[in-house]
């Protein structure tokens, strides 16, 4: 029998969890190494998962021996997401469903990605509903992930509090910020392990899952 709590806000991760956008960054950033003349492997890649793009950028930097600033490989690497975006939204398996069944409960939502504000208003802006009621970008935040920032931020803004929200991350880094924060933290791996720890909760995917679902990790 599930608690009949429903959570006050549920709290999404972008890339790789709402979206499966990763094998875009790593695309876009193996790109980046060759026009360097460097060499930028599938593991360097997944090593950067979850982590702020900022952090991500200066290890980049560091890797190929650009030099170019941290900040135009930002900007570099995320007009080069957002082109492939632009052509479609590829769904992780049962995100769109959920969501759609959240805002029909008028259960509140934020996006809680490292990418910047900009990228994720624009695939927000292409989802056909109302999906968010906030975003919070990697540059909205002083301290990204594994920082609990991003989903204080998220709460915060939302007008609850951190331990009544449900929180979906696809890293082991995001995961440990949602975790900081205090939400219901939910991980579902998906191109990189996530390490299993006393009182984690791991799911193998979203599809299927539904509210009363969510309900359960308040029981």
């Amino acid at each position: 029998m599930f608690g009949k709590k429903l959570p006050a806000a549920v709290l999404w991760d972008m890339d790789g969890t709402l979206v499966d956008s990763e094998h875009y960054w790593l695309a876009s950033e193996k790109a980046l190494a060759e026009a360097h003349e460097a060499e930028w492997t599938e593991q360097d890649g997944h090593d950067l998962i979850g982590n702020s793009l900022y952090e991500s950028s200066r290890i980049i930097k560091a890797k190929i021996g650009s030099s170019m600033d941290t900040e135009a490989i930002v900007q570099h690497l995320t007009d080069s997401v957002v082109a492939h975006l632009a052509v479609s939204i590829p769904w992780r398996p049962g995100a769109q469903e959920l969501l759609k069944e959240l805002k029909r409960k008028n259960i509140k939502t934020a996006l809680v990605t490292m990418s910047l504000h900009r990228m994720a208003a624009e695939v927000v802006d292409k989802i056909p509903f109302k999906a968010f009621d906030v975003i919070i970008g990697g540059d909205d935040v002083a301290r990204g992930k594994p920082f609990p920032d991003p989903y204080l931020k998220a709460a915060e803004q939302l007008g609850v509090r951190p331990e009544d929200c449900v929180a979906f991350e696809d890293s082991n880094t995001g995961l440990r910020s949602a975790e900081a924060a205090g939400t219901k933290a939910v991980g579902i791996p998906n191109f990189v392990e996530i390490p299993q720890i006393p009182g984690r909760i791991l799911w193998p995917t979203l599809e299927g899952v539904r509210v009363k679902d969510l309900q359960k990790l308040f029981s």
